[in-house]
């Protein structure tokens, strides 16, 4: 074990030697080492404990201006690697090298691991306080310690790392009623320590909701997507202000900057130290930043990767990230926080004469059009401020870009769906069909 973890420290400065000696012009190593400790649930009982570790190496270089790319997964063999990207990059175009140059940090780990036993309490916790007012759903769910290092070095002479150890929970509670069965689900990622009251306090509020059916409605009417909703919206919006997007010009706000494109209430911003997805530096070695993206509806930048900001002449945002190890770098987002508002979710429903609540929803992808239709699988029928109900066979249909425009009101329930942290907000200009018995 002691000789294995030596060389994965040594590798990269291996690997490096050896592509120098084989005559690149430039090479970088990508490192990736993760431990998680997941405890799972079924039918209200313990399942299974875990423990995985992963450890996975990317070494990227250009050879007569040809990039190359090769991953290798555990135990390597360093020449071996050096020699298939160099293989690789026979097969690529010449382009221009864009890396970082010399800079060495290295940043402490912000969390901390968590004992299992510790999540084993956490997880019982949950269960019994949704299985004390419900004794009839059966809950399953997973609660985890995952902690990843980071490492990334070059032939500039950067060398950075980093260490990020969260926890993160899931708990689905199911209920079987009659023919009528209903998976009301919810989670967190924190930091430090979960919160089990907070988690059951979703479910039974859901489940509160769907005692009685409501009549189905249809037509235009107001839709309160709840915070664990509204991430739906947001994947639009993210493409849009995509460096890469603005460069092909497939992105409708390509030529907006400095305009009007939402609502003024809206106010989105990368924070790069807030939240579990805090990140020092991104997958090219650039060190993030603060952005506001958009400030009270208007547009102010695009985000990009060290190319996509040469194409567009504006430099890396330090938005660089790989979607996986075997995968170069292209503009990317965390810590997509959109602004609050002050107001309660209890308070959001009490000023809506009539509409709809999505809190679950079928599909929900919808691409740099904006154009989507949605089956929503668990959402509620507000009328006079109150909640009266479940609504079944909907479906919500429309567009992002229009109904960001129409945003009536935005909560101050704002939690993180995985890197995006957004609150409930209340929108027009979208379609509602429901299916009459």
């Amino acid at each position: 074990m002691g000789s294995e973890h030596l060389q994965a420290e040594e590798l990269p400065e291996q690997l490096l030697d050896l592509a120098k000696q084989a005559g690149v012009e430039a090479a970088e190593v990508f490192q990736s080492r993760s431990h998680s400790r997941p405890v799972y649930f079924e039918a209200n009982r313990l399942k299974q404990l875990e423990s995985a570790q992963s450890e996975g190496t990317a070494l990227r270089l250009w050879k007569n201006g040809r990039p190359g790319l090769a991953v290798a997964y555990g135990p390597v063999e360093p020449k071996s690697l050096v020699d298939k990207a160099i293989a690789l990059s026979d097969l690529n175009e010449p382009e221009t090298i864009e890396m970082t140059e010399n800079r060495s940090a290295s940043y402490p780990d912000l969390g901390e691991m968590v004992p299992v036993e510790q999540l084993l309490d956490w997880g019982k916790e949950a269960i019994a306080l949704v299985r004390d007012a419900y004794p009839e759903i059966l809950c399953n769910g997973e609660w985890d310690c995952d902690s990843e290092t980071t490492r990334l070095l070059n032939s500039n002479g950067l060398d950075c790392s980093y260490k990020d150890t969260t926890l993160s929970c899931y708990l689905s509670a199911d209920w079987i009623r009659s023919e009528d069965f209903l998976s009301v689900s919810d989670g967190q990622t924190q930091r430090g320590r979960l919160e089990p009251k907070g988690v059951a306090h979703q479910i039974l509020q859901r489940l509160g909701w769907s005692q009685d059916n409501a009549p189905a409605i249809s037509g235009r009417v107001p839709i309160l997507f709840t915070a664990k909703a509204a991430d739906m919206l947001w994947g639009t919006v993210q493409e849009a202000i995509n460096g890469k997007r603005v460069w092909e010009q497939s992105s409708p706000w390509s030529d907006r900057l400095g305009s009007a494109i939402v609502s003024e209430s809206l106010t989105i911003s990368q924070e790069p130290d807030a939240g579990p997805y805090s990140c020092p530096f991104d997958d090219e070695g650039t060190p993030t930043q603060r952005i506001i993206f958009i400030q009270n509806g208007v547009l102010q930048q695009f985000y990009s990767d060290r190319t996509t900001g040469a194409l567009l002449g504006i430099g890396t945002t330090g938005n660089g990230f790989r979607p996986g190890l075997g995968s170069y770098p292209t503009p990317g987002l965390f810590n997509w926080l959109i602004q609050p508002g002050s107001k309660s979710l209890t308070e959001l429903i009490a000023g809506l004469d009539e509409a709809i609540i999505v809190d679950q929803m079928l599909g929900g992808a919808t691409g740099i059009s904006g154009d989507f239709s949605i089956n929503v699988d668990l959402g509620f029928r507000v009328k006079n401020g109150q909640v009266i109900g479940r609504v079944k066979d909907t479906m919500v249909a429309g567009n992002v870009y229009t109904a960001l425009k129409q945003v009536l009101d935005i909560g101050g329930d704002a939690e993180w769906n995985g890197a995006c942290y957004t609150p409930s907000l209340i929108v027009e200009g979208l379609s509602v069909t429901g299916k009459t018995y």
